[in-house]
């Protein structure tokens, strides 16, 4: 499969990306660690190459920018059969909109499994474009986002301020 990464600065700051020639596998907020061994276990070794000959940080980009609400970039996820249910789920939270982890378990069909959910979340290799940040606690709280709680209530406060444009 030969996985490909490279680094690039957004407005959040560092950020790598991680593809194959099928999609996105991967996105990660400047710690590569944890990320690889996701890479490497189902994807192999990940390569590091030149960022001036792709463009798939073009829409993340844009997105971060608040030019663009849904991404169009091929996504490829690899995990547990209960990890990819939480993870397609997540692609149906509509642009500006929230959920809790509860609603999740819900729409999946395990209403007690809500801690499972937000291990889940805990996994997804392609935090932003498959939109982790949109789930919160039952309580309205905001809970673990891998770049942070305070990135996660950027995110959040970029959908909400764009959403109507």
């Amino acid at each position: 499969m030969n996985p490909k990464y490279y680094a690039f600065n957004s407005p959040i700051g560092h950020l790598s990306i991680f593809f194959i020639d099928e999609g996105i596998i991967g996105l990660s907020f400047g710690d590569e660690s944890h990320i690889f061994k996701y890479i490497e276990k189902y994807f192999g070794l990940p390569v590091k190459v030149h960022k001036d000959k792709y463009t798939y940080h073009q829409e993340i980009i844009e997105y971060l920018e608040g030019r663009l609400k849904g991404f169009t970039l091929p996504i490829l996820l690899k995990g547990t059969e209960f990890q990819r249910r939480v993870w397609n789920e997540l692609l149906n939270i509509p642009y500006g909109e929230i959920r809790t982890y509860k609603e999740i378990a819900e729409k999946i069909n395990c209403p007690q499994g809500y801690r499972a959910v937000g291990n889940a979340l805990n996994k997804n290799p392609i935090p932003i474009i498959v939109p982790c940040h949109r789930v919160i606690g039952a309580n309205g709280k905001l809970t673990g986002f891998a770049g942070g709680l305070e990135l996660k209530s950027k995110l959040l406060e970029l959908e909400r301020n764009n959403k109507n444009i």
